[in-house]
């Protein structure tokens, strides 16, 4: 019997191109199932988020977490208790050092633009309080402040974080100040957290060199203050 060499040779030829292509396509098919897959979990991820509500602390120095690392300032910390009780909601830390309640105002609407908010802490004042600002200055900027979020975003829970101004201001001007957050609380109708620092303030081992902001185990403090009143905001 003749052999066709030939013949052999283009089956051979066709069966490797044929093995090539079915590789071709399985390698094509496993990336189409990974980029699909990543998708889908880019796409879930960002249902998750999209589904959580927002808690956003709008602040100072205090609430920037100055001095400390950013996982250990106070919106850090409550991040991660939310996160371990499973609470469906993301922090959202909005403090910058120095700001005043004027400058506070001036940057809220752009803020409140950037997402929709579930709970809202107002945490301003403490800068004020120590540059010697009217009080009544101070008051009537946290009531502004508190008004625009109920404009923008009239469905957001808001609390006032209250503060204290030390001693060295005087008795009268600390007489002053530190009535003007539960006036605003009730006048407003807002929740009310009494002294943010209740516990820390004046306390040489939970504070910084400075005496003014909380160390890390400061913060921890701080922590159970705000979660004093933002728990009972959370729901499950």
């Amino acid at each position: 019997m003749d052999i066709d060499f030939n013949k052999i040779r283009l089956f051979s030829a066709s069966l490797i191109l044929s093995c090539i292509l079915l590789a071709c396509g399985e390698n094509e098919n496993r990336e189409k199932t990974s980029v699909t897959s990543q998708s889908a979990k880019s796409e879930t991820d960002e249902k998750n988020r999209s589904e959580k509500g927002v808690v956003l602390f709008f602040g100072n120095s205090l609430t920037a977490g100055y001095g400390v690392e950013a996982d250990e300032s106070f919106p850090a910390l409550i991040q991660k208790r939310i996160d371990s009780l499973g609470l469906p909601y993301t922090i959202v830390n909005a403090g910058i050092s120095g700001e005043t309640t004027a400058t506070g105002l001036n940057r809220i609407d752009w803020v409140l633009d950037q997402q929709n908010i579930s709970i809202f802490v107002l945490e301003l004042g403490a800068n004020d309080g120590l540059r010697g600002l009217p009080p009544e200055q101070t008051k009537d900027n946290l009531k502004a402040i508190i008004s625009t979020v109920r404009e923008k975003q009239p469905s957001a829970e808001i609390i006032l974080a209250g503060m204290m101004v030390p001693p060295s201001m005087g008795q009268e001007y600390g007489k002053k100040y530190n009535r003007i957050f539960p006036e605003i609380a009730k006048e407003a109708e807002v929740d009310l957290i009494p002294f943010l620092l209740d516990n820390v303030g004046g306390i040489d081992s939970l504070n910084q060199d400075d005496g003014i902001h909380p160390n890390p185990a400061g913060n921890k403090i701080v922590v159970e203050n705000v979660w004093s009143v933002l728990s009972g905001k959370l729901n499950k």
